[in-house]
């Protein structure tokens, strides 16, 4: 199952390395945040330099667009045959379609809506059909929805570190916001506690999103690199890596080699002779 489904080998793939909770569900339902504007931005050396609001705006509000599509490349650890090339469509806060192929044969296909995820599986014939809750459950997570999916493939801030509870810092790479207290979530009658760090550039392009478990060694890295400009001042990484540290290291790459933003079809149906997958 885990070499296949399409736009989720970001987090399939890496489901044996069973990574804590490190992010409150709520911190990814929202772009704007409320902030102590009187507050300043501290530079290495103690010097304020700017005030908070101003930081928070850049990173969370980003220019509007219908659509995306992306070409990609993806390779990982755990996948046999890999690059895998990938055709991202990303209609905003809608739809997420993707088509995987290996070789110029098409193996993969996956629609992803706020409702779940769909996908099927040309080689084996078979597909899923579930919500978000299993994916969550089985990375030992909660934050995943459709939303944080979406921004985590564009780049953007996907979490909300409480403004008391935060710290940032400019230095000659851009700034660092980072939590001061661990950070508590709880869940079904359990506290888990982690640490976060985000790092951007100083035109304030994420760079860098590190989830730690403060009760183990598990942690999750996304890094964001080679960003380019469109019309109206979008901006796209043109590589995302994801590390997953756990009982073991797996890396996954995501090469985005062009980008369109006019709209296209989505075709999904899955033949009547696949088997569904029951993921457990």
């Amino acid at each position: 199952m885990k070499k296949w489904i399409p736009i989720l080998l970001v987090f399939i793939t890496v489901l044996s390395c069973k990574t804590r909770k490190p992010a409150d569900q709520n911190t990814a339902q929202n772009d704007s945040i409320t902030v102590q504007t009187s507050d300043s931005i501290q530079s290495e050396t103690g010097k304020n330099i700017s005030d908070r609001l101003s930081f928070y705006e850049h990173i969370y509000i980003h220019p509007k667009f219908e659509s995306v599509k992306i070409n990609s490349k993806i390779t990982a650890d755990n996948i046999k045959v890999s690059p895998l090339d990938a055709t991202i469509y990303i209609e905003t806060d809608k739809k997420i379609w993707s088509n995987i192929s290996f070789l110029f044969y098409n193996a993969a296909r996956a629609i992803i809506t706020p409702e779940g995820i769909k996908a099927f599986d040309r080689y084996n014939k078979n597909y899923i059909d579930s919500d978000f809750e299993y994916l969550n459950n089985l990375l030992n997570i909660n934050f995943i929805d459709y939303k944080t999916l979406e921004k985590i493939l564009l780049g953007r801030t996907f979490l909300q570190v409480s403004d008391r509870n935060s710290s940032i810092t400019k230095n000659a790479d851009g700034y660092q916001l980072a939590s001061i207290v661990n950070q508590k979530i709880i869940t079904n009658e359990q506290v888990r506690e982690y640490k976060v760090n985000m790092q951007y550039s100083n035109d304030y392009d994420l760079t860098l999103v590190k989830l730690q478990d403060v009760k183990s060694n598990d942690a999750i890295e996304i890094v964001y690199s080679d960003w380019v400009t469109f019309d109206d001042n979008i901006r796209m990484p043109q590589n995302v890596k994801i590390i997953i540290k756990g009982s073991k290291i797996s890396q996954i790459v995501l090469e985005n080699t062009k980008f369109g933003f006019t709209k296209m079809e989505t075709p999904y149906s899955v033949p009547a002779n696949y088997k569904k997958i029951e993921i457990k």
